[in-house]
């Protein structure tokens, strides 16, 4: 792997494996280019591209679709744990790292994470329920980190006057917006008539509702909403720009005409893994209950993405998906391989 650094804009050249990446360290933009005459690489060898961090499992929220079962008996992540972590990332070339809980910025050490991030020449980006955000982690934010992402969920009306506040500050926002059978009317209505406060945002950001610790009745793909939602979409009225987890692939795929170019599948075990609060590594951050899972106490991050039979097996999966007869596995591959029941085709 060979790097090189123009002002913002990192570019990495992979030629074992034939493609390249470009990074605008102050944009976000993120582009992987194959080699003329090469297929798309599969995984990146070498590590992960882009690693999300759990830093702390500590939330008071109590929210009853969490995945996490975040609460205010959550742990945090110790310090030099995070040290560890983050100096092995710039190691192996990770650019860029989601930090998420729990509730992120209600760490102790979070300015301080956040400067030790930047200090190893990688962009932090988190998402907050909006709890605990003081100017003075919102000053960190701006100086230090590439965008802020603020969880929408019920009540919304509490939610234009947490994007004013941060708005003053300057800082990139984007809302993410979890998407499941009793919101989805809420979605449609926002993208019929945007609220106001939209223009204070860079982004909205659809995730699929996964049913990890809560109920399988919130499945999105039980709405028949799922059509107009994708219509709206479509259609798009408002000025910000709108996105969706990898997770909704099959759903855009089915329901909607984007360029190829828009398309990404899942990237757990390929381009992307999570590191949990006590140091466990796995492909997707949804696998927390489970032993599958590499340990970050006795291997490194390189390690347990080479070597690691789950990270081996969870590739194994995608590429032997069971969707090879439809017109849309070499877009999708075969969507989400852990929670089958969020498939929206």
């Amino acid at each position: 792997m060979r790097q090189m650094q123009d002002g913002k804009l990192v570019i990495k050249k992979y030629p074992a494996e034939h493609y390249s990446t470009l990074f605008n360290k102050k944009t976000g933009l993120f582009v992987r280019i194959e080699d003329k005459g090469f297929p798309e690489p599969f995984w990146a060898k070498s590590g992960p591209e882009l690693i999300d961090i759990s830093i702390t499992n500590y939330c008071s929220k109590g929210c009853i679709f969490c995945y996490r079962n975040s609460s205010i008996q959550g742990k945090h992540m110790i310090f030099e744990d995070y040290v560890d972590v983050i100096q092995q990332a710039q190691n192996i070339g990770v650019l860029q790292v989601a930090l998420g809980g729990g509730n992120p910025n209600q760490h102790p050490n979070f300015i301080e994470i956040l400067k030790e991030t930047v200090s190893h020449g990688i962009v932090p980006s988190y998402t907050s329920n909006g709890i605990g955000l003081t100017s003075n982690i919102l000053k960190a934010t701006k100086e230090f980190c590439g965008a802020l992402a603020i969880s929408a969920y019920e009540p919304y009306e509490s939610l234009e006057d947490l994007i004013l506040f941060i708005s003053q500050y300057k800082i990139k926002i984007n809302i993410h917006f979890m998407l499941d059978k009793f919101t989805i009317e809420k979605a449609i209505s926002w993208l019929k008539n945007p609220p106001s406060f939209f223009k204070y945002i860079n982004a909205i950001i659809f995730l699929n509702y996964k049913p990890v610790n809560s109920s399988h009745d919130f499945l999105l793909k039980k709405s028949l909403l799922l059509p107009l939602f994708f219509e709206q979409v479509q259609c798009n009225k408002s000025n910000i720009k709108i996105g969706f987890d990898s997770c909704s692939i099959s759903g855009i795929l089915k329901y909607m005409d984007v360029s190829n170019i828009f398309y990404e599948s899942c990237e757990a075990a390929r381009f992307s893994a999570f590191i949990s609060e006590d140091m466990k590594m796995y492909p997707c951050s949804f696998m927390v209950n489970t032993n599958e899972y590499g340990d970050l106490k006795r291997n490194s991050i390189r390690e347990i993405w080479q070597n690691d039979v789950t990270f081996i097996k969870h590739r194994e999966k995608i590429l032997k998906n069971r969707c090879f007869s439809c017109k849309y596995e070499q877009k999708c591959k075969g969507g989400c391989q852990f929670l089958d029941c969020i498939n929206l085709c």
